[in-house]
């Protein structure tokens, strides 16, 4: 069996914003085959895509699993479901949203999940916080490290770190 080093994208716009990522992080602690290991500082962060909408607090989350893409993507779609996500609209305000961002090294793809997670290396407010605690961290399709697409990122959306800290 292989354990996985994975590194998850957790945000919240609506409602209580950092108990929506502390409870994330908390039902991540329970997924099975699974350990946290660490979190990003919490950051307040501009919209992406949609901008008529309110500031996110998000953050990074590294895990170590035995679980697969595939298998670890519907545990983080259940979570996000018993927390209470009830938006759907592309980039539009959410109570939690939770997104695997890097696999291990892996390239991985199927009907409904991604690995690297597309679209990473244009978003800001992922990378930000992914460089917090992965910055040597390469990308598997372009070999940039986490540091280095943050550096390069032309995302120019406000992402300003908190005093706010994930509790595990």
């Amino acid at each position: 069996m292989n354990i996985y080093s994975v590194f998850l994208g957790l945000g919240s716009n609506i409602g209580d914003r950092l108990q929506y990522l502390n409870s994330a992080a908390q039902e991540l602690k329970k997924v099975r085959d699974s350990k946290v290991i660490w979190t990003s500082p919490v950051y307040e962060t501009d919209p992406y895509g949609k901008a008529d909408q309110g500031k996110f607090l998000n953050a990074a989350v590294e895990m170590e699993t035995l679980l697969a893409p595939p298998v670890l993507y519907e545990e983080v779609k259940l979570i996000e479901k018993r927390l209470g996500r009830s938006s759907s609209e592309r980039w539009g305000p959410r109570e939690i949203d939770i997104d695997l961002l890097m696999y291990d090294g892996l390239v991985f793809e199927n009907e409904k999940v991604k690995v690297p997670h597309a679209d990473l290396e244009n978003r800001k407010f992922v990378l930000v916080p992914l460089r917090e605690i992965a910055p040597d961290l390469v990308h598997p399709v372009n070999g940039m490290t986490v540091s280095e697409l943050a550096s390069a990122c032309r995302d120019t959306t406000r992402v300003v770190r908190t005093l706010h800290v994930i509790r595990l």
